[in-house]
Parts: structure tokens; C-alpha cells; sequence
């Protein structure tokens, strides 16, 4: 089966009507679109971010400094990227690429932006001496599967998940390349998994705060309604891993940070203390 052939121009022009869901946020641009200052709370920590997968991550890794005793106090402000929130100037000083999520550390003598979000995981990780080992191969484990999801996610997402659920017509090409693709990268993770308990190892690490959000939400059902269709519960493994994740308190909470959607008691759009779950 063919697609409808497409002959590229000599010179790729903008048209501000193709992308699909997500054509009114995305351009060929940086920088801000209007001045907008970032909030700020009285935590050391300000996180500016939405509960996408890349957003979770670092909700996640805060509850769990938090749950393990740490001093990670932080407050979690919203960015709406449907509504541009990532193109204000307060929000593109924190993150020149504009994407979600971004953190602004005031915690030493001056401020430190951190963009990225494997990025922020690390900061935090050695900040606090937590869930990254010190040194050794240990530690080069994690980093590799830190990296291998940081280059691996964007074949998932803006890859099979753009086609094959948010694309404004479906095509069998861009799907079958990114479902492969996709069931490749499940298919090394269940082989690993086949072997270790966590990600990385015997240990719960930054790797699978990294992981969990993307691959884990495949295998768990929540994302781009295409569970049946690559067949999730074939990965054995990589669902045992996700439904032990998915039980941690500190991930159960991180999940509703800088989130506004689903049911009203997985929401906190906005969070400044721990006692803000108790009022879901």
C-alpha cells in the first residue's frame, strides 16, 4: 500500500495549518512570542512544567527525595503548552528551547536554570546524592539507560504517537516505521528486564524515573489508546516492572503534579506543599 506521493518543494515554507493537534504551539522558531515572568514560591526548588512523560519524570524523582527524607521542597507551577505558556520570555529564560520542563534551583548562592529533563534529574541526583551511584560501572549503567531513553522516547512520541493518534490523517508508512521502531525499543527493555529487577540494575535509579512515564504508560494502557495494537502484554516483563512503579507512593503522587486533566482526584495543576494531595 502507497501513500498519496509527495514531491518536496526547493524551499520548505511554514504552513501554520499543517501539524495537526498540535499545529497552533509548533513553528520553525525560538524565543518568545510576549513577555510573561514565571512565578515564583518559597521553596528552593521552582518547577515550571505539565504532567507529560518528560514532565513526570521530575515530579517524580521530587516526591521521591521527599519520600526518602531529602530537604527537595518544591513548588510546581503549570505551563500550559496548548495555550503557548512555553513561548513566554519568564519561561524562555529558563528554557531557551521551550519545552516543558524546566527548573529554576535557588538553593545556592545564585540561581541555576536546569532544562531538560534528564538533565534535572541528574542535577537533583547529585545534588542529593540519591538514586545515581557515586562512581564506578554502576553509575555508568544508569547514565546509559538515562541516554538510551532520552534518545529513544523521540521516536515514540513525536514518532508513533504523532501518527498514529494525533496526526490529522492516518498512513500506513509513518506507522508501520514507528510501531517497529517503537516494539524494538520494548523488546530491549524486556531483555533487560528479563534479568534485573530494576532498569538499571538491582536498584531503583534515575533510569527508571526516566523510563517509567514513557514505557511504562505504554505497557500500563495510557498512552495514545494503542495498547492492543502493539500488543503490550506480550512484554512480560516490562509489565511487571511498570505495575511495581506504578504502586510506589512517591509516583502515585508525582503522576498528578502540573496536571488538569482526567479524574478530578489525579489532578493538582499546581503544587507548594505535600498537604496540597490531601485536598484530592
Amino acid at each position: 500500500m502507497t501513500d498519496t506521493a509527495y514531491v518536496p518543494p526547493k524551499v520548505w515554507t511554514w504552513d501554520k495549518e499543517n501539524g495537526g493537534q498540535f499545529a497552533s504551539t509548533n513553528r520553525p522558531i525560538a524565543g518568545a512570542t510576549h513577555d510573561k515572568d514565571l512565578p515564583r514560591g518559597t521553596h528552593p526548588f521552582q518547577l515550571y512544567s505539565l504532567a507529560t512523560p518528560n514532565g513526570v519524570k521530575v515530579t517524580v524523582m521530587f516526591e521521591e527525595l521527599l519520600e526518602a527524607g531529602h530537604a527537595a521542597e518544591y513548588d510546581a507551577w503549570i505551563i500550559k503548552i496548548g495555550d503557548g505558556d512555553q513561548f513566554g520570555s519568564g519561561f524562555v529564560g529558563a528554557n531557551p528551547n521551550s519545552k516543558i520542563p524546566a527548573l529554576m534551583d535557588y538553593s545556592g548562592d545564585a540561581p541555576v536554570r536546569v532544562f531538560e529533563s534528564g538533565s534535572i534529574l541528574l542535577h537533583l541526583a547529585e545534588k542529593f546524592g540519591a538514586f545515581l551511584p557515586a562512581s564506578g560501572p554502576a553509575r555508568t549503567e544508569v547514565i546509559n539507560w538515562l541516554m538510551w531513553q532520552m534518545g529513544s522516547a523521540p521516536f515514540v512520541g513525536g514518532g508513533f504517537g504523532h501518527f498514529y493518534a494525533y496526526a490529522p490523517e492516518k498512513y500506513e508508512y509513518p506507522i508501520n516505521r514507528y510501531a517497529m521502531e517503537t516494539k524494538r525499543q520494548l523488546d530491549v527493555l524486556d531483555r533487560q528486564l528479563a534479568e534485573h529487577e530494576f532498569v538499571a540494575g538491582d536498584e531503583y535509579s534515575i533510569a527508571d524515573m526516566a523510563i517509567w512515564p514513557w514505557y511504562g504508560g505504554m505497557v500500563l494502557g495510557r498512552a495514545y489508546n494503542a495498547a492492543e495494537f502493539l500488543d503490550v502484554a506480550s512484554y512480560k516483563h516490562v509489565l511487571k516492572w511498570a505495575e511495581k512503579i506504578d504502586a510506589r507512593p512517591a509516583v502515585v503522587r508525582g503522576r498528578k503534579v502540573n496536571r488538569d486533566w482526567g479524574e478530578p482526584h489525579e489532578q493538582l495543576p499546581e503544587r507548594h506543599s505535600a498537604a496540597d494531595f490531601d485536598k484530592l
